[in-house]
């Protein structure tokens, strides 16, 4: 099973109101562990840094005024991701941001299956703080290299994320979630009750039985 945990950096919220990527990075899972490869880059948005962005991410106008712009870049991006599933933590942000880079350069829009481990941790652990921070001091995941929101460390550390909500480092196994079929899970309220096992001799056994007790002569019951 080959996956795409990918993570981007913006100028913004909402790409409607003329925000757009200036980061992108991709780990390539395979059966939920990471392969080696990834993907990285900048991107030229082609506008000024807001503030409050730059606050998060640490990106100046001046370090992506050199980057090639998200068009130049998107051929390798396709090509990363081919037909594998997306794994990404409030996924709709990053996708939607995603959907309209490749809809200005004309791209076809990503049709892949999306994976949001923010919905998988809400579910998993309900009520309490689903972050990534807030995940990663869960599973005990070592926070010290994010000092700002980058693409590349929060992907990476997403990847340890996700094989910890899949169930660790043998989630095949899945023994707290009890048999499986291809439907899923067997619920246990609807398995179809067994009729109770005839355990009573029948007549040819006893007359046997009967047959070995007498042939005993020195049985340790008949001394009691």
């Amino acid at each position: 099973m080959r996956e795409i945990v990918l993570d981007t950096e913006t100028t913004g919220l909402d790409p409607a109101d003329g925000h757009r990527v200036v980061e992108v990075a991709c780990v390539e899972l395979v059966n939920l562990l990471p392969s080696g490869r990834e993907l990285h880059f900048h991107c030229n948005p082609e506008r000024d840094m807001p503030e409050d962005a730059l606050a998060i991410h640490g990106l100046t106008s001046e370090f992506l005024s050199g980057k090639p712009v998200f068009a130049e870049t998107a051929g390798r991006f396709i090509e990363f991701m081919q037909d594998a599933r997306l794994v990404a933590h409030n996924a709709d942000f990053d996708v939607r941001f995603l959907q309209a880079e490749l809809k200005r350069c004309g791209r076809p829009r990503l049709a892949c299956e999306v994976v949001d481990t923010l919905q998988l941790a809400r579910r998993k652990f309900p009520g309490a703080p689903a972050s990534l921070d807030a995940l990663c001091r869960r599973f005990g995941i070592d926070l010290s290299e994010r000092t700002k929101h980058g693409a590349l460390i929060d992907t990476r550390l997403l990847a340890k994320v996700y094989l910890e909500l899949m169930g660790g480092k043998q989630p095949v196994l899945g023994l707290a979630a009890g048999p499986a079929t291809a439907d899923g899970p067997i619920d246990p309220a609807r398995r179809t009750a067994r009729p109770a096992r005839v355990h009573a001799a029948s007549e040819s056994e006893l007359i046997a039985h009967k047959a070995l007790i007498d042939a005993l002569k020195d049985a340790l019951w008949l001394k009691a």
